[in-house]
């Protein structure tokens, strides 16, 4: 985008100067993986640091030693949803307070409270924004599934 924004305004005869912020470097795209995780060798990144910026993937509650579902249901998978992403959280020298958006994918809103009853343990105090969407199904049959933005303040 920013190439294509340098051309259009050396088509004009703008110089980037004009424009400083074009010039600003963007800052570093870093992978952020953990050393205890369920490693499922899917394509994908448990976590992309940008700047002070987090984004953790959607994660399920899978155990990390066998990446199966953790039997026990919602509860379960909540509670070991939640650890794998502070495992992630943690990686980026980071913690639940750092959390600022959390979007929910929950199988059946039967759970809902359960899953609440849960998600309060991790975070106490004033939680994240969050989105709660109702899904007709997850991988491997889980209940849950939690994806996350976190931004560094301190």
């Amino acid at each position: 985008m920013k190439k294509y924004t340098a051309l259009f305004l050396a088509a004009y005869g703008i110089g980037l100067a004009t424009y400083p912020a074009l010039t600003a470097q963007t800052p570093a795209r870093r992978v952020i993986q953990p050393a205890k995780f369920p490693n499922t060798g899917l394509p994908y990144s448990p976590g992309i640091m940008v700047g002070d910026t987090l984004y953790l993937a959607g994660q399920l509650g899978r155990d990390p030693a066998t990446t199966k579902i953790v039997p026990g249901g919602i509860e379960a998978e909540t509670r070991q949803t939640l650890t794998n992403l502070r495992e992630v959280l943690r990686a980026a020298g980071m913690d639940f307070g750092d959390v600022v958006s959390v979007t929910a994918y929950i199988v059946d809103f039967k759970d809902f409270d359960a899953y609440n009853k849960v998600y309060r343990e991790f975070f106490q105090k004033d939680p994240p924004a969050r989105a709660t969407v109702g899904v007709s199904s997850l991988n491997q049959g889980g209940r849950v599934e939690l994806q996350m933005i976190a931004v560094r303040t301190k």
